[in-house]
């Protein structure tokens, strides 16, 4: 079965949303610098959102429900709208961390999974075979 038979991004689209991780975690970085944030904190949390791996304890299904729940722009980017609008500078610094958090994923591959295991994603399959090359 091929890549994208698999539900794999395939060709320059898999490089443009690496690259396109990249551009946020880097926009995220700037953001969280010029609204004067702690780093500290940053470093602190910057790795809660793959707590969400544990509930693959339970199953493939619930951990990749939780994982993707933890790691699509969703969530956070509705976290900041609601900082932004009650005029919460803690609320709108996680945001930002997480939001880099994701971004810094996907930039290395790590992309939304699949029900299937944790190392099926929408960018491709983790770890090294065939597949992957």
């Amino acid at each position: 079965m091929s890549r994208l038979e698999q539900g794999y991004v395939t060709g320059n689209l898999h490089w443009l949303l690496r690259l396109e991780g990249v551009t946020i975690f880097v926009f995220a970085l700037m953001a969280y610098e010029f609204m004067g944030f702690q780093w500290g904190f940053f470093v602190l949390v910057f790795l809660v959102p793959d707590l969400s791996i544990l509930a693959y304890f339970h199953s493939s299904r619930v951990g990749a429900i939780a994982y993707n729940t933890m790691h699509s722009y969703i969530l956070p980017l509705m976290l900041f709208a609601y900082g932004f609008f009650v005029s919460s500078s803690t609320v709108n610094q996680i945001a930002i961390v997480w939001i880099a958090h994701i971004g810094f994923d996907r930039a290395f591959g790590f992309g939304l999974k699949y029900s299937r295991g944790f190392r099926y994603t929408h960018l491709a399959r983790l770890g090294h075979s065939k597949e992957n090359s």
